[in-house]
């Protein structure tokens, strides 16, 4: 449940609210089979000639194989899967420096398929998705007493902020150096109190812009009045509707302006302050489309995407930089491990996260921090 709507998001509005989920701008959580938030053509490379070569798809039965995303169970509940199979290098780049082992589910062929791969750093590009920087001692935190945003309370926005810190924030750290470029991607568009401490597209900071900026950011975070309404404490209920009218009156969330108060939204979201951001780190603002995101990674010479971040059901499968888009131009690698579902009605997010990503398995390859590895040099 993250954010308010944005022209990326195909979820309806109930009842004249800003958002239905406050974690990704409307998207109902749940294992849906929807399309891609945003309709995008094909591009011009797409419609070329390209060579092509014939893949023996040879799946070999692995014997006795450990769990999958084992390595953080209090994050992700372990996958298990009674057939798993071994197939041949699929991605085997001359100049590889980078190893990416993957799988992905197959009901037809009745289980798990894993698959080793061998790329090139300095054609990969790290994204990690909507990076909230929420009750993180920034300055902006979750509206009392009934406010919701990012993970939707101040407990579960803790646990995302440790999880960034362990698992997330480490890999960025040890792949930065290699490869072409970290990317965030993030909510609405950019703001002008983002500009001086954010790289992006249309401006790089300097180190004295940037230390600044993070000073004015703050202040503007730290000044806003985060009090809304409390929970009502009387509902009308008609003889006929008493469920619909609950329901509408006393809704699971409502992040507008009755609980999160009048320009909550507007605020410039900072990013998390448990990922170390390098200056030369890029922010993508989902405002600014899909395509301009395309095209800004392909002229940097991107093929390749090892994909993190939140929330695994909604912002990290359909917004800007979400899976659906980025897999229709590149070669995407989603880090099971290095992303969290939203969790309502559970104090663990590691059920729904397993949930999730093994839905997301059946069209896209999955991989693990540890399965990341970098050549020496």
């Amino acid at each position: 449940m993250r954010t308010p709507l944005t022209g990326f998001h195909k979820a309806s509005i109930v009842g004249g609210l800003l958002l239905v989920a406050a974690f990704c701008a409307g998207r109902q959580v749940g294992l849906s089979a929807d399309p891609p938030a945003t309709v995008v053509k094909a591009n011009a490379s797409e419609t070329q000639p390209v060579e092509t070569r014939t893949y023996r798809n040879q799946l070999t039965p692995l014997e006795d194989p450990q769990p999958l995303l084992a390595d953080y169970p209090e994050y992700v509940e372990p996958v298990i899967e009674s057939r798993r199979f071994e197939a041949p290098i699929l991605i085997d780049e001359p100049g590889a420096d980078l190893s990416v082992r993957a799988w992905r589910f197959s009901y037809n062929a009745r289980g798990i398929v894993e698959v080793p791969n061998r790329i090139r750093a300095e054609r990969t590009a790290v994204i990690m998705v909507h990076p909230w920087g929420i009750d993180d001692g920034q300055g902006w935190k979750t509206p009392e007493p009934a406010g919701v945003a990012d993970f939707c309370t101040v407990e579960k926005n803790e646990l995302a902020g440790r999880h960034t810190a362990e698992v997330v924030n480490p890999l960025l750290k040890r792949l930065r150096d290699r490869v072409n470029l970290v990317l965030y991607s993030m909510r609405g568009g950019e703001h002008p109190a983002h500009t001086p401490v954010y790289r992006s597209i249309r401006h790089r900071p300097t180190a004295q812009e940037h230390a600044a900026g993070m000073v004015a950011l703050r202040k503007i975070l730290k000044d806003f009045d985060y009090s809304g309404q409390p929970l009502p404490a009387e509902i009308a209920i008609s003889s006929d509707h008493v469920f619909k009218d609950y329901f509408q009156q006393f809704p699971g969330i409502d992040a507008a302006a009755k609980y999160n108060h009048e320009g909550f939204w507007d605020l410039p979201i900072p990013i998390c302050s448990a990922v170390d951001v390098d200056l030369d780190d890029v922010v993508y603002y989902d405002n600014d489309g899909y395509p301009g995101l395309r095209d800004f990674l392909k002229a940097q010479g991107v093929q390749h995407v090892i994909l993190t971040g939140y929330a695994t059901d909604m912002c990290f499968c359909s917004t800007t930089a979400g899976y659906e888009n980025l897999s229709r131009d590149f070669n995407v690698f989603l880090v099971g491990d290095a992303t969290l579902a939203t969790f309502p009605a559970n104090n663990t997010p590691r059920y729904a996260t397993n949930a999730h990503i093994s839905y997301a398995s059946l069209n896209q390859f999955i991989t693990q921090c540890s399965w990341i590895q970098l050549d020496e040099k």
